[in-house]
């Protein structure tokens, strides 16, 4: 075998392990993770709007006023909150303040949708009449934007001052909009 040969050879030998090694040069890469949002914070201060109606022993009031609390989520996807409500009640000849102070319990069902019960106890006041109540009932609370909700509640309700009153003696029907900090 002639030296030339031997260096055809070679050169071949080296030209096709370039080659081959060529193609390991293409490592598959992982595409970076689409971001997605955590989903709505339930958690913390929020305070509201609302408006509705009340009926009570059979007379229609109108009805709007303020809310303000804080929600904890101890285990997900339970929701534990405190809140404080004021509204001003009117019609039929009636002008009135109700405050009650309100224990929720509910569940997150989505990122944006939440379902709670609600519970408190609190005072009516107008017409030259104080009446020391309770309030039992629920409703829905919709995330809308990252600090905005819609909520849609409906209480029943009842008063102290006569143990021979039926249960609920009331009920109020309120829609609102929130904001959480």
């Amino acid at each position: 075998m002639t030296v030339r040969a031997l260096l055809v050879g070679v050169s071949i030998a080296a030209l096709g392990s370039v080659a081959a090694s060529a193609a390991d040069l293409i490592i598959p890469t992982t595409p970076q993770p689409i971001y997605s949002a955590a989903g709505f914070d339930w958690e913390g201060l929020y305070i509201g709007a609302r408006v509705g109606g009340e009926s009570y022993n059979s007379v229609g009031f109108g009805v709007i006023g303020g809310v303000v609390g804080v929600n904890f989520i101890p285990v997900d996807p339970f929701l534990l909150g405190l809140e404080a409500t004021g509204d001003y009640i009117w019609g039929n000849g009636v002008g009135a303040g109700e405050f009650f102070a309100n224990i929720r319990a509910g569940a997150i069902v989505t990122d944006a949708a939440l379902v709670y019960a609600i519970g408190g106890v609190g005072v009516y006041s107008g017409n030259g009449v104080t009446v020391s109540e309770y309030q039992l009932g629920g409703g829905v609370e919709f995330a809308v934007t990252d600090a905005i909700t819609v909520r849609g509640e409906l209480v029943g309700m009842g008063d102290f001052d006569n143990a021979n009153d039926a249960f609920f003696e009331g009920a109020k029907a309120t829609v609102g909009v929130f904001y959480h900090f």
